[in-house]
C-alpha cells in the first residue's frame, strides 16, 4: 500500500515538486521524476510536477525503495527512551554527528543504529537510514527513529505538518529581558566564517520563542520554541540578543573561572 498524506492547509499556492520534496526529504528533481513516471497521485489522478496545492488534497506517494546506505556498522554506547515495532527514540549525547556527512564518514549516531537495528538500512534517505529529524552535532536530546518505511513517511508527515512539539533547553549568560518573549531575525551563512551562521538581512526567516525558566548568580535557564528550522538557529538567535549559550565553542562564550570559595 503506498504512503498517504492530507496536504496540510499551510502547503496552499506551493508547487507539487517543491511539497513532495521537502516532505519526503529527497531532490526535488528526484521527486519530479517519481511524478511523471505516475509514481504520485493527487486526488487519486496523475498530476504534473508544477501543479499548484490547494490544501486539503490527498497525496499517495510510492517511490522506488532506496538502495542501501553503504554504511557499515559500528559497535557504540545507544541510550534508549523507548522502542516499539515502528520507531525508536534514542538520547543523542552532545558530541556525536547524527549521520555522516561532509568531512564525517564513521564515528555517527547512525553507525552506531544500524548495529543495534539492522532493519532500518533502506528506510529514509541515502546515508540516513531511519534519520527523520536532526539535532547539531554538540546539542543533546531525545531523536526520532523510524524503523519501518510506513514509519518513515508517518513521521515525515507529522513533523512537516508541525504535529510535533519540540522543546529545548539552554542556559545562557544573563537574563533576557522580557522574560519571556520572540526573537525574530533572518539567519544566513557568516560572510567571513563560512561554517558559521549569522542573523544577516538577506538571510531566511527565522523565528524563536523562549520562556525563562529560572536565572541566577548571571545566568539564566531557558526553554525554547522553534517556529522555524534554521541551521544553528538557536544559538545564532541567542547571540544575537547578547545571552549566547554558556559553553557554546563557536557562538558563546568561554566559561568564566569561578572565584576562589
Amino acid at each position: 500500500m503506498s504512503p498517504r498524506f492530507q496536504v496540510p492547509p499551510e502547503a496552499a499556492g506551493e508547487r507539487l515538486d517543491r511539497y513532495l520534496a521537502r516532505l519526503l526529504d529527497e531532490p526535488r528533481n528526484q521527486v519530479q521524476r517519481w511524478i511523471r513516471e505516475g509514481l504520485v497521485l493527487l486526488d487519486g489522478r496523475p498530476a504534473k510536477p508544477s501543479a499548484a496545492l490547494a490544501g486539503g488534497e490527498r497525496l499517495d506517494a510510492e517511490p522506488p525503495p532506496p538502495p542501501p546506505s553503504g554504511i557499515e556498522p559500528e559497535a557504540g554506547q545507544l541510550t534508549l527512551l523507548h522502542q516499539d515495532p515502528s520507531l525508536i527514540v534514542v538520547d543523542k549525547p552532545a558530541g556525536l554527528t547524527v549521520h555522516p556527512g561532509a568531512g564525517r564518514s564513521s564515528g555517527t549516531l547512525v553507525h552506531r543504529l544500524l548495529a543495534r537495528f539492522p532493519e532500518i538500512e533502506g528506510v529514509g534517505g541515502p546515508g540516513r537510514p531511519g534519520i527523520v529529524h536532526r539535532l547539531d552535532k554538540d546539542t543533546s536530546g531525545a531523536l526520532v527513529v523510524a524503523r519501518t518505511r510506513e514509519a518513515y513517511r508517518a513521521l515525515q508527515q507529522a513533523f512537516s505538518g508541525r504535529r510535533v512539539e519540540k522543546r529545548y533547553l539552554a542556559v545562557v549568560y544573563g537574563a533576557p529581558e522580557p522574560a519571556r518573549g520572540e526573537i525574530a531575525g533572518p539567519i544566513g551563512r557568516h560572510s567571513e566564517r563560512r561554517k558559521q551562521m549569522t542573523v544577516r538581512a538577506d538571510g531566511r526567516p527565522a523565528l524563536t520563542r523562549y520562556r525563562t525558566v529560572a536565572s541566577a548568580s548571571g545566568v539564566a535557564l531557558l526553554e525554547i520554541d522553534l517556529a522555524t528550522g534554521r541551521t544553528h538557529q538557536i544559538r545564532v538567535h541567542l547571540k544575537s540578543v547578547h545571552h549566547p549559550i554558556v559553553g557554546d565553542p563557536v557562538y558563546g562564550e568561554p566559561i568564566p573561572e569561578l572565584p576562589a570559595a
